[in-house]
């Protein structure tokens, strides 16, 4: 029998994830909750991209949608700027009885040492109240942040460092509220953008820190951030909007658990905006944009991740991924003991039931 789930949130992510819902016969789509006015009343298959008419038209009324009772509900809505207001979102479901696997709240993929109690105990308490379980992921903060490195970790018989990274021109990527307000793309090296805020670095990947060490068994003495930023010498224009000149055009930061003084764990992103930009800034290993793994230990590692699509650019493909993590898990997220699960908690997803020949 088909899980039932309604969807939440249509944007980059979002879309994609709709997609699959739509289409995987896994599951059985119950209702679409959207932000936007003009998508109101649209097919959720038009909303997908997809030539379909699924009979299921979006609605702004979140009570309407978790009225249709699913099992789980895929939550794709904007966390970067409205994290409150997803929290309240996501302890709202699980209160009503309903799973949630999503991308956002980011800082729900391991919230332990990040989030403070007060606000953690409110999801906690609702996933009992309803039975019901959460899982956040995606791909940074995501699967290259843990279950990738674990797997490689699970191979050593020493650990020194692990560094986990994305390297990427973000210049296809079509999200004016991320570029701009959340990362500074454009704007002036005067103005620190809500992401380059101090504490905000810690907050966004301290998750994907805390869980790294928890896996690893470190015990971590404090969390240090640092970045960097280019800016344009010529005006050009992006998909998400025009960099003039002084704009920021490049950013590289990173994200450190220090144990005895020592880097133990790194997260480093490199993002420009143009490829010949800081030519001494990490490279990645395919045009566009890569993302690596790196173990120092017996056996070291360095591993490069190339994602690629039929249907876009390493952009497109790596947000397919991030839509893929989550619907993907939606199975063993319903059959999840109730409360906050994170990768360590969940069995493997090898994908099981997505083979298809398709049209290669």
């Amino acid at each position: 029998m088909p899980i039932r789930v309604a969807h939440i949130g249509t944007g980059n992510v979002g879309r994609l994830a709709l997609n699959q819902l739509v289409s995987d016969p896994r599951f059985e789509l119950t209702g679409v909750c959207v932000s936007t006015p003009t998508k109101v009343g649209t097919d959720a298959g038009a909303l997908a991209g997809l030539d379909v008419s699924t009979g299921i038209h979006a609605t702004d009324d979140l009570d309407a949608v978790l009225a249709t009772r699913p099992d789980c509900v895929v939550y794709c809505a904007m966390g970067d700027n409205r994290m409150p207001a997803a929290f309240e979102d996501c302890r709202r479901i699980l209160a009503a009885g309903i799973n949630v696997v999503g991308t956002a709240p980011g800082v729900l993929m391991y919230p332990w040492q990040v989030l403070p109690e007060k606000y953690l105990a409110r999801i906690e308490d609702a996933a009992r109240q309803g039975n019901s379980s959460v899982f956040i992921n995606g791909v940074d903060p995501g699967f290259v942040n843990d279950l990738l490195p674990f797997a490689l970790a699970s191979t050593c018989q020493r650990i020194e460092q692990v560094r986990c990274m994305e390297i990427a021109d973000y210049a296809s990527y079509d999200g004016t509220t991320v570029m701009y307000e959340v990362m500074g793309f454009g704007r002036p090296l005067d103005e620190i953008p809500l992401l380059l805020q101090p504490g905000v670095l810690s907050i966004a990947w301290g998750s994907a820190i805390r869980e790294l060490a928890a896996g690893l068994g470190i015990t971590v003495d404090e969390i240090t951030e640092s970045y960097e930023r280019e800016t344009a010498t010529e005006a050009f224009d992006i998909a998400s909007g025009h960099v003039p000149v002084g704009g920021v055009s490049a950013l590289r930061f990173e994200i450190n658990a220090m144990v005895g003084g020592r880097a133990a764990i790194v997260i480093e992103h490199v993002t420009r905006l143009q490829p010949d930009l800081r030519p001494d800034w990490a490279q990645p290993a395919q045009p566009g944009g890569s993302y690596r793994v790196e173990i120092v230990g017996e056996p070291s590692y360095v591993v490069d991740i190339c994602p690629s699509s039929d249907r876009g650019d390493h952009n497109h493909a790596a947000i397919v991924a991030a839509a893929g993590r989550i619907v993907n898990a939606i199975p063993a997220v319903v059959a999840a003991a109730p409360g906050i699960r994170t990768t360590l908690d969940l069995p493997l997803i090898t994908g099981d039931g997505l083979y298809d020949v398709g049209q290669r």
